[in-house]
């Protein structure tokens, strides 16, 4: 964790100035409806108490003048110098040049400045690294220029740098955890409103597996494959039913209005990959929709409930699978997703299927990866804090790999502030 003195202090040596402003925002879990933002369906989130602190001094030039202590780690050129209105660099620069150019580009005003960059989160580590930079910065720009941005303002802008500016195909998941943080419902419908959601208790373990991996490779991939997947329905005779809530691609199908009954007899009938990916979208919205009417309403689908336990014991071998309360049937749905990302999505590894079972049996709650997959993190529940560091301990130690036992965590917000900026 960043001790923001150190970080004054590194930012004093660098340029030899005070910081006026250390702005800093969580990364996030992903717990349900990995892979579904970016076609509109709800998904689950929380912030958590890993952050991105950014310390900033305002220029009277144009000049971006950026530090990262993450980059330095890892033994790379950590400096970085360009000017507003410049073309994209190709370095690891490139999302803050993109948040300055979304800025630009709905035409704010903006100065240069300098910046120093500390992160809690492995980068590509499937936490919402680049989200919660792009949040620390649009919101750090907002202070240090006086911008008067809401905070889906700024949720929304660093989304726009991402996803319009850079051209990577993300949803707004990491975007929105970041902003708001705690535990949410983010709706990716617009006008994507945030529901909170109650403090369920429990504690959750995060593991980096420290394989890495790169959203702009694997999401367009798999959006491209359900888009083949609908074309080929849509080619079908089918009801007019169900043609009405079929899109031609991945973002204007109405998934949520979709009934795997009445679907069904026409998957069969298109190649299995985009049948696969079809079918994993349904499941895993089914599943997340279970659990916040659980959460939301207190209604709990226990058919489908005892479908899914029927489902993780043929996959894991565990058998006499029952569960008591809320944590233990969120527990159960993430093991679910985790499954259907594995064996449905194809974004899971087996050393990474192996760590999920293994958690599981050891007294894990549940467990799932976070974030695109083909590496990353996985994120994991407990009952409580003894068992989570007895657990995490031992696959430490096994895998050689580090973990954090983390907690639910605020949004974006100033940690350090002068008086005069």
């Amino acid at each position: 964790m960043m001790n923001l003195a150190s970080l004054i202090n590194t930012f004093r040596e660098l340029f030899k100035e005070e910081p006026t402003l250390i702005i800093s925002s969580p990364g996030r879990l992903d717990l349900l409806n990995t892979h579904q933002d970016y076609k509109g369906l709800p998904v689950v989130s929380a912030g958590i108490n890993l952050r991105t602190y950014i310390a900033f001094k305002a220029r009277s030039d144009h000049r971006v003048h950026i530090y990262s202590l993450n980059i330095r780690d890892q033994g790379r050129d950590w400096e970085a110098l360009f000017d507003i209105g410049d073309s994209k660099p190709s370095s690891w620069t490139q999302y803050i040049w993109g948040c300055v150019e979304a800025l630009r580009r709905r035409g704010y005003g903006i100065r240069g400045f300098n910046a120093l960059v500390y992160s809690d989160l492995p980068l590509g580590g499937g936490l919402g690294s680049s989200g919660s930079l792009e949040v620390s910065l649009v919101a750090g720009l907002d202070r240090l220029f006086g911008l008067g941005l809401s905070e889906k303002e700024i949720a929304e802008i660093s989304y726009y740098a991402e996803h319009d500016v850079l051209g990577i195909p993300c949803g707004r998941l990491d975007q929105y955890s970041s902003t708001y943080g705690g535990l949410l419902v983010i709706n990716m419908r617009p006008p994507y409103n945030v529901v909170r959601l109650p403090d369920i208790g429990g504690v959750f373990g995060v593991i980096d597996t420290g394989i890495r991996h790169s959203t702009s490779e694997i999401h367009p991939r798999r959006q491209r494959e359900i888009d083949r997947g609908l074309t080929q329905l849509l080619e079908q005779d089918i009801p007019n039913s169900l043609r009405a809530k079929l899109g031609r691609d991945h973002k204007t199908t109405r998934w949520e209005d979709i009934e795997i009954v009445e679907i069904m007899p026409y998957l069969k009938k298109i190649d299995r990959i985009a049948r696969k990916r079809i079918l994993f979208t349904l499941l895993m919205n089914r599943s997340t929709r279970l659990v916040i009417d659980m959460l939301l309403y207190k209604r709990i689908d226990y058919k489908l409930l005892n479908h899914i336990i029927d489902e993780i014991s043929e996959t894991i071998g565990f058998r006499n699978i029952h569960v008591h309360d809320t944590l233990e049937i969120l527990g159960l749905i993430m093991t679910y997703q985790h499954i259907l990302l594995s064996k449905m999505y194809d974004v899971s590894l087996p050393v990474i299927d192996r760590i999920v079972y293994e958690l599981i049996e050891y007294g894990a709650l549940g467990a799932k990866l976070s974030g695109a997959g083909m590496g990353g993190a996985i994120v994991a529940l407990f009952e409580s804090k003894n068992t989570a560091e007895k657990i995490l301990d031992t696959i430490s130690r096994k895998y050689n790999i580090r973990y954090w036992i983390v907690e639910i965590n605020d949004g974006v917000e100033v940690n350090y502030q002068r008086q005069t900026l």
